[in-house]
Order: structure tokens, then C-alpha cells, then sequence
């Protein structure tokens, strides 16, 4: 049974509550993670816990368990003379902290004379559903 500090192995397809498939494991090794370790969403490990090899559950996450709310402090205009050259709307680009780690971001806009970025995960402020199969508890 899946509690706190197992390590499992599942696979998975996350899509939009339309159906639309943004991940999935088809194809790849299962995902293998430890419970309770802050590596996936709360709500896909939520959603496995108590369950055992070969249930299937199908979770639907909401914002807050997922990537969270879009904040927008995080989406924020930049001179365009700051861009490390010639940027276009989706590109990830990485920006550094005032002396921390740096950051991924995303390009929202591009204006004459400025940028606007994000912060935010890409799938901030998303429902998501996952279908998970478990296929390993250690």
C-alpha cells in the first residue's frame, strides 16, 4: 500500500479537463518518485496514496494542488534592451536572481519597446487530470 516514503513507480497521462493531453509515461519507463518528497504536485500524490500495485485512479487537481494560482507578481515588463537578443512569444529563457538561483521564464508579449515575462509555471492557474496506474511500490 502507498504511504509517505515509498517509492513507486506509475504511469501516467495528464491532460485538461478537455481531454487535451499536455504529458504522459506512454512510450518511457514509469515515473518513479518517493512519496511525500516534494517532487510531483500534492494532488498526484494524494491521489495514489493507499493505493496498491496495479489500482488505476484517475485525479482531478485543481490549482491549488497542482502548479498554483497564477500570481501576478511574477509577470512583469522588461526593457527589451534587456533580452539576450531577439525573443519570440513561448520561448523559455532563464533569468537570474538578485543573488539567488536563477529561473525559468516564459515570454508572454513582445512590444516595441518592451517584454513582458512569467514566472509562473506554465500550468499555474490549470485543472488538471491525471489517469495513473501503479505499477511498482517499493
Amino acid at each position: 500500500m502507498i504511504e509517505n516514503g515509498k517509492i513507486v513507480s506509475v504511469h501516467y497521462v495528464g491532460k485538461f479537463p478537455d481531454g487535451e493531453v499536455f504529458d504522459s509515461s506512454e512510450g518511457r519507463d514509469p515515473l518513479q518518485f518517493q512519496v511525500g518528497s516534494g517532487q510531483l504536485i500534492s494532488g498526484f500524490e494524494n491521489a495514489i496514496l493507499g493505493k496498491s500495485v496495479g489500482d488505476k485512479v484517475t485525479a482531478n487537481i485543481k490549482p491549488e494542488e497542482g502548479y498554483g494560482l497564477v500570481r501576478e507578481d511574477l509577470i512583469v515588463n522588461i526593457p527589451k534592451d534587456r533580452m539576450p537578443g531577439e525573443v519570440s512569444v513561448g520561448q523559455a529563457l532563464e533569468a537570474a536572481g538578485d543573488g539567488g538561483p536563477s529561473a525559468q521564464v516564459f515570454v508572454k508579449e513582445v512590444h516595441e519597446d518592451h517584454v513582458i515575462i512569467d514566472a509562473n509555471h506554465p500550468l499555474a492557474g490549470r485543472e488538471l487530470v491525471f489517469d495513473i496506474e501503479v505499477v511498482d511500490v517499493k
